[in-house]
């Protein structure tokens, strides 16, 4: 259900709000701040995993069972970073095809937005449905 002019004039004050009041804030949840951050984050998993390698070779090289072990949990750890990262990343097409308004194209997004219309309805239905 498309929100209706008023509710989108509502919704345009109060971006503008948090953006005159904290812009930092507003360009994160933009989402290409997000995006930077997931990829980073998964080239430093990637970077990490890379480490672990090293750390398991050493120890297999220096036969110390611990290094290796140490080894392993890092590349374990790092390829768990690097998995959810990059399956919280926003694809690139989709924050640049529809700007603030089609960020909800996501599962908890769309359910987010959803309970958000839903309490609008409830409050406009509790003064009168204006």
């Amino acid at each position: 259900m498309p929100l209706s002019e008023h509710e989108q004039r509502m919704l345009e004050q109060m971006e503008r709000a948090l953006y005159a009041e904290d812009p930092k804030f507003a360009s994160a949840l933009e989402g290409s701040g997000l995006r930077t951050y997931t990829r980073r984050r998964v080239y430093q998993a990637v970077a990490g995993f890379l480490v672990g390698i090293a750390l398991l070779m050493a120890g297999m090289v220096a036969k110390q069972v611990w290094l290796s072990v140490v080894g392993f949990l890092v590349m374990l750890g790092c390829a768990v970073l690097a998995v959810t990262g990059w399956r919280k990343a926003p694809k690139p097409g989709e924050q640049a095809a529809g700007g603030p308004h089609a960020r909800g194209q996501g599962r908890q997004k769309r359910s987010m937005m959803d309970r958000i219309e839903q309490r609008w309805q409830r409050r406009r239905d509790e003064q009168g449905g204006h």
